[in-house]
């Protein structure tokens, strides 16, 4: 009896995979000859360009993807009110190493939420260190100097997000690290791993510290730090002067913008896929992550496009403020819970708009399981990659019973050159990688429509 079973169900299965290996081969054909998104993001870039959280940019784009989601058919398409904090940059910031009679300039940029110098900027002798653990020991000589974090994101991780992770910290943590022992104000290493002369910019933190203990904190280039190390080895003694303006405004309203289609046959199920639309604002956020957003408007384009209607209910959330708050994450997850929602996955794209190699989950053993299932699937279109770790920042709040998150996890090696600095523009960008994130997204997200998670 058993042996018939199985050579009933063979068939059946092979002919279950081969109409996932054709859908699979139709959502690549759709993305790589019928894609809209390299023109949504020409848009987003060239014609809107910085997208900040509170910004006029941000605002511009909130309504242009409202009104380019309107016209693709979801059951609806609506805004989620979010508070957001303004922050704004003010006139470009300037840097100089001054060794005796030299006076050299070296590019920064204002960590985001850091308060700005005094109008005449910020002079002081300079103390390198590596790392927050180096600060204690040099406690007594901290008091009335900018503190240097000169730490490299480190080169010998195969993924660059590993570096960015630990490095990361230091430039949250540090300015606020710093000040508890009368620092004046902070420059960091930027987190890049190629030497050039753009700061990239990021959030930094004062956690509980009274405003009084506030000291302005600003991202150097590589190359730069570079050159104010080796200055700082020659003459410990010299100084350092940087000037930036800018402050915070409080908060302002803002919106996710959220698209809808209910599942033909579980409504009640939610899955969710993302980016972020807000962006820094040194460039047009074109990887980061306007690539995410156009790629997530795709996943529905495509299904759209070929007449597939997804079981469950399909959701494009376009969220904001992850760059410098996460409120939009964390809205989309407070309301969801008053309503109590139930969502099986959400897939967020913010690793940029490189060649996908596969994806990152939180996932229980068993859905990890059935995930990990479906590499044979995607290998034949170079996505091999089936990790545990993280999914998204702006997914990272959304809890729901037994939900698979996941993350898109194109090639690193390139996204660093362009993360947060000015070098992050349209141009960057190859289209055919681009569409083939989305045609991924749309692949894993079509896999679990089709056989759910596990229970």
């Amino acid at each position: 009896m058993k042996k018939l079973l199985f050579f009933l169900l063979v068939p059946m299965l092979a002919l279950a995979q081969s109409g996932d290996e054709k859908m699979l081969r139709q959502i690549h054909d759709q993305a790589l000859t019928q894609s809209k998104g390299y023109g949504w993001l020409d848009h987003l870039c060239n014609q809107i360009g910085p997208r900040l959280s509170g910004s006029e940019g941000a605002e511009k784009a909130v309504q242009y993807t409202k009104s380019e989601m309107d016209k693709l058919g979801f059951d609806k398409v609506f805004l989620q009110e979010v508070m957001v904090p303004k922050w704004v940059r003010g006139k470009k910031e300037s840097a100089f190493i001054l060794n005796g009679k030299s006076k050299i300039s070296v590019p920064i940029c204002a960590l985001g939420g850091s308060v700005g110098t005094p109008k005449d900027g910020l002079t002081a002798q300079v103390i390198e260190v590596k790392n927050l653990s180096d600060l204690p020991a040099l406690a007594d000589q901290i008091k009335g100097k900018i503190v240097f974090f000169n730490h490299p994101m480190i080169p010998e991780n195969i993924n660059a997000f590993h570096s960015y992770g630990e490095a990361g910290r230091v430039r949250w943590m540090g300015p606020r690290e710093a000040a508890k022992y009368g620092a004046v104000g902070t420059i960091c290493r930027s987190l890049n791993l190629r030497l050039d002369d753009f700061p990239h910019t990021g959030s930094m933190g004062y956690g509980d510290l009274p405003v009084s203990q506030h000291i302005p904190a600003a991202a150097i280039s590589t190359n730069g730090a570079e050159l104010l190390s080796k200055m700082l080895r020659e003459n410990p003694n010299l100084k350092f002067r940087f000037s930036q303006d800018c402050q915070s405004m409080g908060e302002v309203l803002s919106y996710n913008v959220i698209g809808e289609v209910k599942g033909s046959e579980h409504p009640d199920r939610i899955m969710v896929v993302g980016g972020h639309l807000d962006s820094w604002d040194l460039a047009d956020g074109a990887h980061d992550d306007g690539a995410g957003v156009v790629q997530s408007m795709e996943v529905f384009r495509i299904f759209k496009s070929m007449g597939y209607r997804p079981k469950n209910t399909l959701r494009v959330v376009l969220f904001m403020n992850e760059e410098n708050g996460g409120r939009g994450g964390k809205q989309y997850n407070d309301d969801a819970q008053a309503k109590g929602e139930n969502h099986i996955f959400a897939l967020e794209s913010d690793c940029g708009g490189f060649s996908p190699r596969g994806f990152s989950f939180q996932a229980s053993d068993a859905n990890f399981e059935k995930m990990s299932a479906y590499r044979d699937l995607l290998s034949p279109y170079l996505i091999h990659v089936f990790d545990r770790g993280h999914s998204g920042s702006d997914i990272e709040p959304l809890q729901s019973a037994n939900i698979v998150k996941a993350g898109l996890m194109p090639d690193t090696q390139r996204y660093f050159d362009y993360h947060h600095a000015a070098t992050d523009t349209f141009d960057a960008i190859n289209k055919r990688e681009l569409e083939l994130g989305a045609a991924a997204m749309a692949s894993l997200v079509y896999l679990i429509d089709q056989h759910s998670i596990a229970p």
